[in-house]
């Protein structure tokens, strides 16, 4: 069927294309011509007009998050026990051609154009089997957080013992370092939260988890020591109005950041939120 032959769309379709047009646009800085979707029988937008769509349209938000571990069970241990997390399955001895090419091609590619042994720049070999894959997935209230570690196929499933050495230096500001951040309810006292997290952590033996202060610290004694009352940096400056956040180390080393969203910032993001559904909910 030709564009010419479609039937024209219903008025609440048509103002909800353009409406996604418009959001697209807005979002790119472009102006895009509004393409011709199709509507199914209960005039919903047909697979066919998805997949035409704009890419946003064909989102349903973020699925998970993904971390490395060195130490499966510490990590295991800490998202689920300490943080309340629940695991969804778990898989592993993941090996083989296939899990090679979709996962590692690249830094594969990138190792040839280097000349040096894949190894050397942190590659496993999973297509021999000389290095196994194991994913444990951990449920949160509205996203899911997966567990990732690569190890020798002679280390056992869930063990301390990672294939790649983990980095020593896991600063924010490198390029590509990413963070989970985790949202606090409204009602809970955040500084009380934070220190209960570092002593739960401590008692775990887990002696990486530690909160930033908001005053200036020069040794680990001195961010002990410092009042529970600078634990949380508190945003009064617009747009971030209401925010209030603690960056801390998790049990692996990776950034983790606690947050508060109250009063303005929490309006800006309901209302945008709410805008988003808006121009989105129909077209799914």
């Amino acid at each position: 069927m030709t564009v010419q032959d479609r039937k024209p769309p219903a008025s609440g379709i048509a103002r909800r294309d353009m409406l996604l047009t418009a959001g697209a646009a807005l979002v790119t800085g472009t102006a895009v011509a509004a393409p011709a979707f199709a509507a199914g029988p209960s005039g919903s937008l047909t697979a066919a007009a998805h997949d035409s769509g704009p890419l946003g349209a064909r989102l349903q938000g973020v699925q998970h998050f993904g971390l490395t571990v060195q130490d499966m069970e510490r990590a295991y241990e800490f998202y689920t026990q300490v943080l309340g997390g629940t695991e969804v399955f778990r898989h592993g001895d993941f090996q083989g051609d296939p899990v090679q090419n979709t996962l590692l091609a690249d830094q594969e590619i990138r190792a040839g154009e280097l000349n040096v042994d894949p190894q050397t720049i942190g590659v496993p070999d999973l297509r021999s089997g000389d290095q196994r894959l194991d994913v444990r997935f951990i449920q949160f209230d509205n996203v899911v957080i997966e567990l990732l570690q690569y190890r020798n196929a002679s280390e056992p499933m869930g063990g301390p013992n990672s294939f790649a050495p983990p980095l020593a230096n896991m600063s924010p500001a490198f390029p590509r370092m990413m963070h989970i951040c985790f949202h606090v309810r409204d009602d809970v006292d955040f500084n009380k939260f934070i220190a209960d997290l570092e002593a739960e952590s401590a008692r775990r033996g887990m002696t990486q988890v530690r909160a930033n202060r908001i005053v200036r610290v020069r040794t680990e004694a001195e961010r002990k020591s410092a009042p529970q009352s600078t634990n949380t940096n508190k945003v009064t400056e617009a747009p971030s109005d209401g925010w209030e956040l603690i960056y801390c180390k998790g049990p692996e080393g990776e950034q983790l950041e606690f947050v508060k969203a109250l009063g303005p910032v929490k309006r800006r993001f309901a209302d945008t939120l709410a805008k988003r559904q808006r121009l989105l909910g129909d077209a799914r």
